[in-house]
């Protein structure tokens, strides 16, 4: 099994020769597909990716909430503005169990979001491309979560215990997300010339960097082979990037608009579509802060920690008070 999963992402990961005894014996029980609980022996190379992964995932759900919340106040009726706040307070949600699920593993929230605002740690690309209007809300429940949905459901059964089961229920809330932002294109499609303009135009602009969440072609991801021999990841990158265009393109067919890709064709002697890749420059550019939007999230996110303060001072205060007044109470006790 572990050969084949060698063979299979190429170099990067270790053979089984090179393991040490106990190195060995993680393999053996990631091969038997047994959950790795906190507890548990690990290699710090697992800790430490899995640590990477979970952070970046919890910061792109709290990044994510921007902008999408900047549309609350303006949606065009009062049930949309409810289910988009609805959906905003559950993305909130998921950076929580995620950010949970990443202290099991010896780091405190506060270290992941200090990294994430002196720029250390990254978060998806994705939410540093601008929503200019209703039609790109839209877009970003259909493409992105439809996106995220492609990436996160195999996380169900990723190899790390707390990790795997915060994504059931993170899984379980996307899909709602995804249909939510389908709803919109497709009445978008339906409306209006104007309003079937905007939606096209969300699609032309977004379709790109919902490509690029998926992460650089398997040739030149870092991280895959050993990410995969040790079930962190399930699928490749390109594997869940050729499923999500699978899936999108009849969705797209359907509301009547076009992908914006001329080299799109069914082929079916792979059972599936040839497609163009994403612009990685512009990816890497991104994620270097160079995007659309990347300083005015870190601005965002750092004004946020900065009001904040008083809250985790008071907090800390109240906390420290409680363990002395506890202490003394044990004291007198003895």
């Amino acid at each position: 099994m572990y050969a084949q999963m060698v063979k299979s992402t190429g170099s990067g990961a270790k053979s089984r020769e090179e393991m040490t005894p106990d190195e060995a014996a993680f393999q053996d029980k990631i091969d038997a597909d047994i959950k790795i609980e906190p507890r548990d022996w690990m290699p710090e190379g697992y800790r430490k990716t899995l640590i990477r992964q979970i952070g970046q995932h919890a910061h792109s759900e709290i990044v994510g909430q921007l902008p999408e919340g900047n549309w609350i106040t303006r949606a065009p009726t009062l049930e949309r503005k409810a289910i988009l706040l609805a959906k905003v307070q559950d993305e909130a949600g998921h950076g929580l169990y995620l950010y949970s699920a990443a202290e099991t593993l010896g780091i405190t929230r506060d270290e992941m979001t200090e990294q994430l605002l002196d720029g250390r740690a990254k978060y998806s690309s994705i939410f540093n491309y601008p929503t200019l209007n209703w039609a790109d809300i839209g877009a970003v429940g259909w493409l992105v979560d439809g996106a995220a949905i492609m990436n996160q459901v195999p996380l169900q059964r990723t190899s790390y215990g707390p990790y795997s089961r915060a994504m059931i229920r993170i899984c379980k809330e996307e899909s709602f997300h995804q249909r939510q932002g389908y709803d919109i294109v497709m009445k978008m499609a339906q409306g209006s010339p104007e309003q079937r303009k905007m939606a096209q135009d969300a699609l032309n602009r977004l379709w790109y960097p919902s490509l690029m969440m998926f992460g650089p072609s398997d040739k030149d991801s870092v991280h895959s082979a050993q990410s995969m021999a040790w079930k962190i990841k399930i699928n490749t990158n390109d594997e869940l990037r050729q499923k999500f265009v699978d899936q999108t393109v009849p969705q797209a067919e359907f509301l009547g608009l076009t992908i914006p890709d001329e080299n799109l064709k069914w082929n079916e002697e792979k059972g599936g579509y040839d497609f163009s890749e994403p612009d990685w420059g512009e990816f890497f550019d991104v994620l270097k802060g160079n995007g659309p939007c990347n300083q005015d999230r870190m601005a965002t996110r750092n004004k946020a920690w900065d009001d904040g303060a008083w809250v985790r001072e008071g907090l800390m205060a109240h906390a420290e008070k409680k363990r002395a007044a506890k202490l003394a109470a044990q004291q007198a006790a003895e």
